[in-house]
């Protein structure tokens, strides 16, 4: 039987030097699609999974399978001590200053629901103000126009430029005396853009006023650090970071958590429960009610050392690269938009192309093998801006490489003939 050690020692190899080594990693890329070689470009929807996620979450089920905190028996205890060990992963991954601040949810969604329910039904009432921006995932977005319709606070909406970047003149009008909380995207997963928080999280807490983000596109490509950034709440999900889905996280300061209701009934989120009045729990477990999901949990913090065992300085500077070659590989193709343009950027690689609606190139371009996301991207808002229903969009892992690049534009270029769209300067 694996001991717990060996349950949480991640069985990978020594940091790889390139992305063709990373990529063996993964083995869901070494299939083909339609006949040709899977080229996966749909990272920032869901990323694939290391060899070594999927190795320890099966370990959790044959060696390890028990429900947490409440058992006394051996396999309960190891189990436990796996999901607390995983939380201290998080906790030095995002370095907050206690691991009380981590709470594990299903994903960012949740906890921004979470957020939006505890900290938004005790803390704003009507007549308050929560500051948004344009640029926000649908689940930025509609929790907090559910908390204005059950409270009377109202919506301010930043606007962006057209190169998709925060317009911060406005922003800073926006805020006043009546702004309670600002949500706001690290990373927009419609454009790319990064934004500037440490601007944005100064001026609302000049304000007094509390600043949520919205990590989704930022945990698996940027350095975090909480306590250097200052935010007061941070959600992100571990899908999108190599690790499984159905788990993700909600940093919270500590002080604001512990002033926080909860936001679900259950077990595991009391201390002690009468029909007279039930007592909670401590944090971070008074937001952890029921069974969580424990393998999930475990495989996260697998996913976590993945990452830092190749180190983020790493992937980003990678993923700069292919998306620098992506952008001067678009600029030369005629009919070819790019949309989001902002100087800070992650590699998301989003674009129109005259004459062809983005779910026929997404079609296409699957008939070839490559995998990119079509649609409004859960950011119907982005769309409206730019006068458009849709995008295409290529965005990028540490796996990914050039020559990945070289076979979408082999594929858009196909598209493009099929369509009868000039794309006689790049072949």
């Amino acid at each position: 039987m694996n001991t717990i050690s060996e349950v949480m020692t991640l069985k990978v190899a020594p940091p790889p030097l390139d992305a063709a080594r990373w990529r063996k990693d993964f083995p869901v890329l070494r299939q083909t699609v339609h006949g040709k070689p899977l080229v996966y470009l749909d990272n920032a929807a869901t990323t694939q999974k290391p060899q070594a996620v999927i190795d320890c979450e099966r370990q959790y089920y044959e060696t390890l399978n028990a429900n947490i905190h409440r058992g006394v028996h051996d396999l309960s205890q190891r189990a436990t001590e796996a999901y607390e060990a995983a939380r201290g992963k998080v906790k030095r991954f995002v370095n907050a200053a206690d691991s009380r601040e981590i709470v594990f949810v299903r994903g960012a969604t949740e906890a921004i629901n979470l957020v939006a329910h505890s900290y938004g039904r005790r803390c704003i009432k009507a007549g308050d103000e929560i500051v948004l921006t344009e640029m926000e995932h649908h689940s930025n977005i509609v929790p907090w126009q559910l908390l204005c319709e059950q409270t009377g606070a109202e919506l301010r909406v930043v606007p962006i430029n057209d190169a998709g970047e925060l317009m911060l003149d406005a922003f800073d009008k926006l805020m006043s005396p009546r702004t309670r909380l600002v949500a706001v995207a690290h990373v927009s997963n419609a454009l790319g853009t990064i934004n500037p928080l440490a601007r944005i999280i100064e001026t609302a807490h000049a304000f007094d006023a509390v600043v949520l983000v919205d990590g989704a596109q930022a945990a698996p490509h940027l350095q975090l650090d909480m306590q250097a950034l200052d935010c007061d709440f941070y959600a992100f999900s571990g899908h999108k970071l190599y690790g499984p889905t159905g788990i993700g996280v909600l940093y919270g300061k500590a002080k604001l958590l512990d002033a926080m209701p909860p936001y679900q009934g259950g077990g595991d989120m009391i201390s002690k429960v009468t029909f007279e009045k039930t007592l909670y729990n401590v944090l971070p477990y008074k937001f952890e009610a029921g069974t969580p999901n424990i393998a999930g949990v475990i495989a996260l913090g697998a996913a976590l050392d993945y990452v830092e065992q190749i180190g983020l300085d790493a992937i980003a500077a990678h993923e700069h690269d292919l998306l620098d070659y992506a952008t001067d590989m678009a600029r030369e193709l005629p009919g070819m938009r790019l949309i989001g343009t902002a100087r800070e950027k992650t590699g998301i690689l989003a674009f129109v192309i005259d004459g062809m609606h983005p779910h026929d190139i997404g079609t296409i371009l699957d008939r070839e093998g490559v995998a990119i996301r079509t649609g409004h991207n859960c950011a119907m808002p982005v769309m409206d801006h730019f006068r458009i229903p849709a995008t295409a969009r290529a965005s990028f892992a540490l796996y990914n490489t050039r020559e990945e690049i070289d076979a979408l534009f082999a594929a858009i270029r196909k598209a493009m003939q099929m369509f009868g769209v000039d794309a006689r300067r790049t072949t």
